[in-house]
Parts: C-alpha cells; sequence; structure tokens
C-alpha cells in the first residue's frame, strides 16, 4: 500500500481505539456516580446528625469538611405543676445509626430546687456547659452566701450561652424546678440563650414528636370545649403528670432511633429531687 493510505489506515484505527475507551470511561464514570449518589443519599441523615459532610461525586471538586460538633441527640422534657415540677430525660447517647452508650444521664442537679435538662445536644459541649455551672454555681454560694433560685439559674444559663453566641454551645437546655412562690417552673432555651418561662417544655431529637402531645394534652390549645390551664402551671396532679412522661418516652423511643434504654424521671418539690428510673426497649 502506498505510504499516505498506510498512515490513514493508522490514523483511522487510532481515532477509534480513542473512540472505544471515552465511551468505556463515561460507562464506568456512570456507574461510579451512581453508586456515590445511592450511597450519600443512604447516609445524608447520618452525616448531618454526626456533621460531617456529604460523600464527594467522581470527577467533580473534592471538598475537605471538618465539623466542631457531633450530635448525640437524645431527649428532654419538663411539666410544672402547682407545687412540684418533674423533668426527664433519656439515657442514650449515639452518633448517627451507632449507639455510642446505654447510660448517659442528660439531667443535671444543680440545687434542691432546680435541675438542668439538656437533649439533642453536643455531648462534648453538654459537659462543658455543666462544668462551667458547677464553678458558677459555687462562686454564686460563695458571694451571696445562700443557694441560687431557679430563676437565677435560668438567668445564669441564658448568659452562659449568649457569652458563646459566636462558637455557640450546641445544646438544647430545660431548667426546672420551684419558683420563690414553691410553684413549679420550666425554663426552656435556644442554642444562644433566648430564655421563656412554660407550663411544659421537650426539647431533643423527639421534639417534634412529644411537644403537638403536649400542647393539645395539657396545654389544651386545640380544645375550644375544656377551660384552659392555669397561667403558670398544669392542672394535673404528680401521679399523672410522671405517667404522661412515661407514655411520651415510650411512644418516641418507638419513632425515634436516638431516644431509648432508659428514662430518667426527676420530682422537684419542697422537700429536694426526687429521682425514679424508667426502662425502654434497648433496641
Amino acid at each position: 500500500l502506498p505510504l499516505q493510505r498506510v498512515s490513514h489506515l493508522c490514523a483511522l484505527a487510532q481515532a477509534r481505539f480513542r473512540r472505544k475507551r471515552r465511551v468505556a470511561e463515561g460507562k464506568r464514570r456512570a456507574a461510579g456516580e451512581g453508586q456515590l449518589l445511592e450511597m450519600a443519599t443512604m447516609t445524608a441523615d447520618v452525616a448531618a446528625m454526626s456533621g460531617y459532610g456529604s460523600l464527594a461525586v467522581a470527577g467533580g471538586p473534592h471538598q475537605h469538611q471538618w465539623s466542631p460538633y457531633v450530635m448525640n441527640s437524645g431527649t428532654v422534657m419538663a411539666i410544672c405543676g402547682k407545687d412540684f415540677a418533674v423533668i426527664a430525660g433519656d439515657t442514650r447517647m449515639s452518633v448517627g445509626y451507632q449507639i455510642q452508650s446505654r447510660n448517659v444521664g442528660k439531667l443535671f442537679k444543680v440545687s434542691e430546687q432546680a435541675v438542668l435538662g439538656t437533649g439533642g445536644h453536643c455531648q462534648a459541649d453538654t459537659l462543658q456547659l455543666q462544668k462551667l455551672m458547677r464553678a458558677r454555681i459555687v462562686q454564686y454560694e460563695h458571694a451571696n452566701g445562700k443557694k441560687p433560685k431557679t430563676s437565677a439559674v435560668s438567668q445564669l444559663v441564658s448568659q452562659m450561652l449568649y457569652n458563646r453566641r459566636f462558637f455557640p454551645l450546641l445544646t438544647k437546655n430545660i431548667v426546672a424546678g420551684l419558683d420563690e412562690d414553691g410553684v413549679g417552673c420550666v425554663y426552656t432555651f435556644d442554642v444562644v440563650g433566648c430564655i421563656e418561662r412554660v407550663r411544659v417544655g421537650c426539647d431533643g431529637s423527639a421534639e417534634e414528636l412529644i411537644q403537638p402531645v403536649l400542647d393539645n394534652l395539657l396545654e389544651r390549645q386545640h380544645q375550644q370545649n375544656r377551660p384552659q390551664p392555669p397561667p403558670l402551671h398544669v392542672d394535673y396532679s404528680r401521679e399523672e403528670v410522671i405517667n404522661i412522661i412515661k407514655d411520651a418516652f415510650t411512644s418516641a423511643g418507638e419513632r425515634d432511633i436516638t431516644t431509648g434504654d432508659h428514662v430518667d424521671i426527676w420530682v422537684i418539690d419542697k422537700d429536694g429531687v426526687h429521682a425514679e428510673k424508667f426502662d425502654l426497649k434497648y433496641d
């Protein structure tokens, strides 16, 4: 064959080979992207709960992410009565679908009249907040010669959270106790310290499941033909409140995988803090 014809055939063969290689690479890339997108979809909730970003797509830019927060979740709730307050929290600590511990309490006894509960939280920030609370309570007692009231404890929590507003402590807090008149009181906060006194409160991973039930049953927000509760507390007895809390956590444990194992139930009255434990399912 002439030299020009041979060169033309070689060029055609090389072009055909490059075309086949591009098609094969495209198929492999499409298969890899589909697998990674499926994995990213399956683990998106885990990544969001643990604080890490989603998986990178093959062929795209790679972004390295790190978060100082790891959500260990869990739930706390509190209800105040005429002369008592009840606060409860589960004992499960998890990261995504992994259970790290079944015996990590979420309640912290500040005084004989006030208890701090933290749910839906980063455990490291919870421990830091409790450590700071111990130090500040000791300072308060030395400076004033008395134990802090529940209103003072709630204001202290609000100030501590607000002081960290530019790098917040990722904790969802509830303070329960008795006020100056011996009436039960509950205070709720956001992550930067906004404070509100309520009759019932719930925070954490199961808040969306429990809070509507409390609003309907105790606050009677959706019951037109029933009398409204008193302005500062609910009109239920101590035993009825404890049973409501047990039912709420039992139902939440069936739907929320980060709430379970046990429930610490602490009752605050004029005689101090009384604790009991209620078992949930272990799965």
